[in-house]
């Protein structure tokens, strides 16, 4: 087996996916044609977006949607950086909101958070 993608289910697939772009500075690999997935460039595994509405209709019994009026899923994605503080700034000033300033970890690394415009939990750190 072979880990492939994780999927985003946001409220704009869209809207995500420029956001994304202008954030962390990621391409858009394809926007399907009812805007309601989408994929963009990470590597080998795949960050995909998909609409609320296709969440609906996959999970009937329903689900947690991600929003900022929550607290953060437990969950996160990660971007690796050279320039966490950098990219944090980056970040904020695309419309990510602020949830931890870049900070030292103990073993070294350089980590900062961010929630996304639906408040998915984005990390962004150095390499180990």
């Amino acid at each position: 087996m072979k880990f492939a993608y994780t999927i985003l289910y946001v409220s704009d697939v869209v809207r995500s996916v420029a956001f994304y772009e202008k954030a962390f500075g990621v391409t858009q690999r394809f926007i399907d044609e009812t805007k309601q997935y989408a994929e963009i460039e990470t590597g080998a595994t795949a960050l995909a977006f998909a609409s609320n509405d296709l969440a609906k209709s996959n999970f009937p019994e329903g689900f947690q949607e991600n929003s900022l009026a929550a607290s953060p899923a437990g969950i996160e994605i990660g971007f690796v950086t050279e320039d966490v503080p950098a990219a944090f700034l980056r970040a904020v000033e695309a419309g990510a909101i602020a949830l931890a300033q870049p900070k030292v970890k103990p073993w070294g690394q350089t980590v900062a958070y961010v929630r996304d415009l639906d408040g998915i939990l984005v990390e962004l750190c150095s390499p180990i």
